[in-house]
């Protein structure tokens, strides 16, 4: 029996360069090979956000660059866990990715437990690319006829209950509203959305006259007059709007949140093709046609290695966590 052993360690000792020389070359023919059939892009919000624009944009460059099509499916639902939960059911070899905004970090924090099918965001799903992020603000419907944080705070502290729009429950708009108040001492009711958007469109209409919201999506309507921006909800201006002062400025502290944009795989996708991904898609991003298609939609291009990602979900959660059970956020 012991003779039987040792010549089966000698065999396996044997065949060890062979194996691991396989696996080494495994690697680069599976990032050659890829992709073998259309790619699809889920988007966990509806169409015309700017997480939306921002797919939509990369498709349209990374379809020639990888010779197939490159498609975009819009999954709304249960702050991007639904669209999440979606591909990270799907075969994990890059041909179906996600991009969501950092909403996907936060739900799972204010959402029941299961909500949008049980997908664990930070298990179940490895970091690729952050292409972009796009700075939040605060802005009204022109007609409620304030032109700065003071004014909203004023007319909100005389008018309590005041509605309030944001892309969703969990999302980073919901989280600025809810800091907002708290920091600002005000009463306002927050009126979910199903993304960035319905957010927009019904502030237009009328239906809520206050809006937080990324400036991916709104960046339009601010420049047509449409809506008024009254701050922006970081530690500095915005280069998009050099104008518009921060939350800060006008005397409301703690109010600093953003949006980033993150590319995601199935976890056990190859790492060889997450690296191909992340290369194409940095390339992408490199084109003059895209940086200036994203700042026009309000999206400051970003890219740059997968850990960049890695490292703003794990924030993400952690803060946004804490926020939520300190100012006991939860689902509307």
């Amino acid at each position: 029996m012991t003779a039987f052993r040792t010549r089966r360690t000698v065999l396996a000792l044997a065949a060890l360069p062979a194996l691991i020389s396989a696996a080494l070359l495994a690697g680069p023919a599976a990032a050659q090979s890829w992709p073998a059939r259309t790619v699809t892009i889920v988007v966990p919000f509806p169409p015309g956000g700017g997480p939306d624009v921002a797919a939509r944009v990369l498709a349209e460059k990374l379809a020639p660059r990888l010779g197939q099509a490159v498609v975009v499916e819009n999954r709304p639902g249960a702050g991007a866990l639904v669209g999440a939960a979606a591909v990270a059911r799907s075969a994990p070899d890059g041909h179906t990715l996600l991009l969501t905004p950092n909403t996907m970090a936060i739900s799972p924090h204010v959402l029941p437990k299961g909500a949008g099918g049980g997908v664990d965001v930070q298990k179940d799903l490895t970091p690729v690319i952050a292409p972009a992020t796009t700075p939040l603000a605060v802005v009204v419907h022109p007609q409620l006829g304030v032109t700065n944080l003071r004014d909203l705070v004023a007319q909100v502290k005389r008018s309590p209950g005041l509605p309030y729009a944001s892309a969703g429950n969990g999302s980073p708009m919901h989280f600025a509203g809810e800091m907002f108040k708290q920091s600002a001492g005000v009463d306002m009711t927050h009126v979910p959305y199903r993304g960035v958007a319905p957010s927009i469109t019904g502030t237009l209409a009328g239906d809520t006259r206050v809006l937080f919201v990324g400036l991916g999506g709104a960046l339009p309507h601010i420049r047509a007059g449409k809506l008024v921006p009254l701050a922006v909800t970081e530690s500095r201006r915005s280069a998009l709007m050099p104008d518009v002062p921060t939350a800060t400025e006008q005397g409301v502290r703690d109010v600093e949140v953003n949006a980033w944009y993150g590319i995601f795989a199935p976890t056990g996708t190859p790492a060889p093709v997450v690296a191909r991904i992340n290369q194409e898609v940095n390339e992408a991003l490199k084109l003059a046609d895209v940086r200036e298609k994203f700042l026009n939609a309000g999206i400051e291009p970003l890219g740059g290695d997968a850990q960049v990602l890695a490292n703003f979900m794990r924030n993400d959660d952690q803060r946004y966590g804490a926020i939520a059970r300190a100012l006991n956020i939860k689902a509307d």
